[in-house]
């Protein structure tokens, strides 16, 4: 469709002046109603924080999003750009998206009464109708809301012309979506700028007569008060928020994993049975009285520990000669020492991080032995040891040489299907499955294990 580019074709055609908040709740009505997903990308808020954020943008109301780290607040905001109208007309050249039917800055009204019908319109997509900000100590109402621009002084301008602001970043989303990364962060004299665009949707810069009506829904983020203490969102503001939704970190292991298999870029595959144990990891550190849940252990934890076992799969074929690069259990203990920076521990646990993680490692491995292998026959491992043959493995120990030491062993098919491998399994997901047996076995007390200098053995 050929999308009209003065005033007056834009008045031939049926376009509609709406606001945004109108049309999110359009956009988002028909999604309901066809079933689509409004917020692609989003794992394990679907029965939870999404009714209550749909509700909130049906209700046309601006929103805090309140929760730990690493709960995907700001990706979940980003989503919000897609229930916009992908295309949307505004004055060409316009700092401040004015519609062409209602302009309101100086320049725009100006150029409307000059031009009339003539006047030049250019087309926004939705992509470029959003903005961010992270809050930081050093913003400014210039930032956000504008100041005096000393060029436009300069060049002969004076200083009760409205054409000398220039505009901050709140303004310049007139007609969009501007979301607000950590709130709280923001000094307390600037939230106060934000009275305002929230509640009389104008803005007000320094000494101006200036009314500048404001078109646009406003989303901030936060951590929980009682664990930043960085600052808080002072409680005028909070006022003026129509809705403060908390979010979560995934309830159940099958959403864990989905975040996961959807966000790690894997150097090497890793197996289902190693993601779900990465997962279990995860959702046990947020359980444990050792951590400090008031700061929660992120999602991206989980990300990042699945990207790490795979490139140590990767580091071992490239060290061996291994022809492929599979992750196995071995892989998981080298990568917790890297993992400690994203957690933070209870007072009185200093010295312990490594115990504690190990402690952590062993029971969500152990969770995932039983939860996959639960009623199968694993006497033909058993057996292997009972004539006092012993298995040696490591982080440095190729696939093929880990298959060799075992031999054949009866039952392993029926193991390889409940780990999804199927019978197509390659050399190295075999090894994987072998190895994921012998450290349950030893978890459940069936087969002993000794680790040395990286080299793991298990016997009878």
């Amino acid at each position: 469709m050929t999308r009209p580019s003065t005033l007056g074709g834009l008045r031939a055609t049926d376009h509609v002046q709406r606001t945004v908040k109108e049309e999110i709740r359009t956009n988002l009505t028909a999604a309901l109603a066809d079933g689509s997903n409004a917020f692609p990308g989003i794992v394990g808020f679907d029965d939870t924080v999404l009714p209550q954020l749909e509700r909130a943008l049906l209700a046309g109301h601006d929103l805090v999003l309140l929760g730990e780290r690493g709960q995907g607040k700001t990706r979940l905001m980003r989503t919000l750009v897609g229930l916009l109208d992908e295309w949307t007309p505004v004055i060409d050249g316009c700092e401040i998206n004015d519609h062409p039917y209602s302009p309101s800055c100086v320049r725009c009204r100006r150029l409307t009464a000059e031009a009339g019908d003539d006047l030049p319109v250019a087309w926004k997509h939705r992509e470029d109708r959003y903005g961010e900000k992270l809050a930081t100590p050093d913003t400014s109402v210039g930032d956000l809301v504008g100041d005096v621009d000393p060029v436009r002084v300069a060049e002969g301008r004076t200083l009760g012309d409205p054409e000398t602001i220039h505009y901050g970043l709140v303004p310049r989303t007139n007609r969009g979506i501007f979301a607000l990364n950590e709130l709280p962060d923001l000094a307390e004299r600037i939230q106060v700028a934000l009275f305002n665009v929230l509640e009389e949707r104008d803005i007000q810069v320094r000494g101006y007569t200036l009314r500048l009506p404001l078109d646009l829904l406003l989303v901030a983020s936060a951590n929980p008060e009682d664990y930043t203490n960085r600052g808080r969102i002072i409680t005028p503001l909070k006022d003026r928020f129509g809705a403060e939704i908390r979010t979560h970190y995934p309830l159940e292991v099958d959403e864990e994993i989905g975040l996961i298999a959807q966000e790690a870029h894997l150097a090497a595959p890793v197996p289902e049975h190693l993601i779900e144990v990465v997962a279990r990891l995860a959702r046990g550190l947020r359980e444990s009285p050792s951590i400090d849940q008031r700061s929660g252990v992120s999602a991206r934890f989980a990300i990042t520990a699945a990207e790490t076992v795979a490139a140590s799969a990767l580091r071992r074929s490239a060290l061996t000669g291994e022809s492929t690069a599979i992750a196995r259990i071995c892989d998981l203990p080298g990568v917790l020492p890297t993992l400690h920076g994203k957690v933070e521990f209870e007072m009185g646990e200093e010295g312990r991080e490594h115990e504690i993680f190990a402690h952590q490692l062993r029971v969500a491995t152990a969770e995932t032995f039983r939860d996959r292998l639960r009623g199968l026959d694993l006497a033909g491992f058993t057996a292997r040891f009972e004539e006092g043959t012993t298995v040696e493995t490591g982080e440095l120990t190729r696939g093929d040489e880990l298959l060799d030491q075992m031999g054949t062993v009866p039952g392993l098919a029926k193991v390889l299907d409940r780990l999804g491998l199927g019978d197509a399994a390659s050399p190295g997901e075999v090894a994987s499955a072998v190895e994921f047996v012998l450290e349950g076995l030893h978890l459940t007390r069936r087969l002993a294990k000794e680790t040395v200098d990286g080299v793991t053995v298990y016997g009878a």
